[in-house]
Parts: structure tokens; sequence; C-alpha cells
């Protein structure tokens, strides 16, 4: 398979190599449940000159979401936007602001509406007719209620356009809400918080690779990223025996430190693949950290499953 030209001459000005170009094409294959055949088609999607409309939306959040994005391994930002998807519009990484900032948004949902992928991070303000969160002069509300019903589909990164997330946490003054239930739209959710980006541009490529989302569960997630609970992948896990959960010391991880469920980890009721792709490049992962687990993928994470530190 030959790379795109230009691609590659893009990657071996960064010091990227062909080999790690296609290291980074097999760990998605993995992370997004393909067989290795599919390996050089990923690569090709990747690099093909193609490139498909995005419109990303930041409403009520800390900009966590978009800072994880930002800081995926491979392609790093600037290969995602210029070789994989058409950025059209992000307040948080665009130069243009005000006015142009709002005709980039409006020309690029006039020119691809129905064609385009709507990236939104954060919750949705809805009391009071959505008063709490303002954009140039619109509330976030009118905004979405505008926007998302004109995408291909809405991809929700982060708990809080996903579920609500910490906004929507009691008493929750703003009304916050997702997307879904903001808008009255179906949305892909791929919550976290942050989410782990290799997650993003999975479900990016599985568009571009099948030219549809990917399955989702019951509650809008990709399967390949949230079919199984953080408990079930972890190497320090622990089984009941006994009416007792008992550590197994079958993994170098376990034999490091026992299971976190006794300080609260949430591990046994969130879903998520932390423990296979872990984040920072793979380098670790809050449980391997130290830290229990607190279900910031489930949703109403925030009420639902504190206090943190005490067991389930």
């Amino acid at each position: 398979m030959e790379l795109d030209k230009v691609v590659e001459q893009r990657l071996e000005q960064k010091g990227v190599s062909r080999r790690d170009f296609m290291k980074f094409c097999t760990f998605l294959s993995a992370t997004m449940g393909l067989s290795s055949s599919f390996i050089p088609r990923v690569a090709e999607a990747l690099a093909s000159p193609q490139r498909l409309p995005v419109v990303w939306l930041p409403f009520a959040e800390c900009t966590g979401c978009a800072e994880a994005t930002l800081r995926t391994m491979y392609p790093w930002i600037d290969e995602l936007v210029l070789d994989v998807i058409s950025l059209d519009y992000s307040e948080t990484l665009m130069a243009a602001a005000g006015d142009a900032a709002e005709k980039a948004l409006h020309d690029a949902v006039t020119r691809n509406q129905g064609k385009f992928i709507c990236i939104v991070d954060g919750a949705v303000p809805t009391a009071e007719d959505g008063i709490y969160g303002m954009i140039g002069g619109k509330t976030m509300l009118s905004i979405a209620r505008e926007i998302c019903p004109k995408a291909l589909a809405t991809i929700c990164v982060g708990s809080c356009s996903s579920y609500g997330g910490l906004p929507a946490a009691a008493p929750n003054p703003t009304g916050a809400k997702s997307v879904k239930d903001a808008v009255g739209i179906d949305t892909v959710n791929i919550p976290g918080c942050p989410p782990n980006p290799i997650n993003v541009v999975g479900t990016v490529v599985n568009y571009l690779l099948f030219g549809k989302l990917p399955d989702l569960d019951d509650k809008g997630r990709p399967l390949f990223a949230y079919a199984k609970t953080i408990h079930d992948q972890c190497p320090r896990r622990s089984h009941f025996e006994n009416g007792e959960f008992v550590t197994s010391f079958e993994s170098p991880e376990a034999k490091r430190g026992y299971c976190l469920y006794q300080m609260g980890c949430k591990g046994p009721e969130t879903y998520n693949n932390c423990p296979t792709v872990k984040f920072n490049a793979g380098t670790s992962w809050p449980v391997q950290a130290g830290h229990p687990c607190i279900g910031c993928s489930e949703p109403d994470f925030w009420d639902k499953m504190s206090p943190f530190y005490k067991p389930i």
C-alpha cells in the first residue's frame, strides 16, 4: 500500500517514520476491534486526501476534552485537522473571532448541510430558555437546536455533552442537559472526564472506513470502546470468593498493589477501555497510578458514584 505522498512527506518533516505511522494504525485497528487485515485500510483512511467536514461546538465545559484531543499521540492535531478532517469551526483552535468566527460557522453549515459531523463538548444549559450559556449573543441552547439537527451525525465528546456531566450535578441551577436531552436528537456519545482521544479518532475513522458510525450500546457509546467494564480489563482486579474481594496476582501490576475496590474504585460499574489504551501515548491510567476509578464515563456519575472514596 502506498501512502499519500504529501502526507508521508509531512510526517517525515516532523520526524514521524512510516513505521511509527503503521504502528499507530495497528494500535487503532486493535482498539476498534478490527482484524489485522484492516490495518492497511485504516492507514489509507488516515492518509486520504478526501477530508470530512467537521464543526466543533463548545458549550458548558472546561475545555479538558478539547485539550485531551489536542494531545492525541498520532495523528497530532495538525495532521488530524489538515489530513483527516476539515475542521471548519472550533472556538478553541481557530484564529478567527467575533463576526468572522460566526460567519465561518454558518458558512460551513450551509455549504455542508447533511454532510458534516458536529462534535460537541460541554453540557447545554436549558434553564430560563438557556440564558446561563451564551456565545455571540445567542444561547448555547439555540445554537445546539440550530446546528446539530443539520449535521450528518452529532458526536458528543466528554461526559458533559454526552450525559450532562458535572454541570448537571445536583442542584443543577442552570438546567444543564446532554445534547440528546436538550435538542431531542440521537447522538454518538464518547463519555469520560476527559475521554481518551483514541476513541474520538476511532469513531471518525470508523465512518471513513465503512461510511457509517460505529455500533453503539444502549447509552449511545461505541461498543469498540465501552463494551467491557473497567474492572473486567483491570490488571489489578479482584474476584469474589466466599463473599469477599480477593486480589489476583497474575500480573506485575497486581503484584505492585491490591485491587482498589475498598478505596472506592467504581471499575465494576464503569464501562470504558482505559486499562487497555491508557492515556498520554499509552503511558498510564488512574488505577495504574494508584487512584481508584471514579466512574466518569457513566451517566450522572458525579451524583451516582459519589462519595468517590467509599466502596459501592
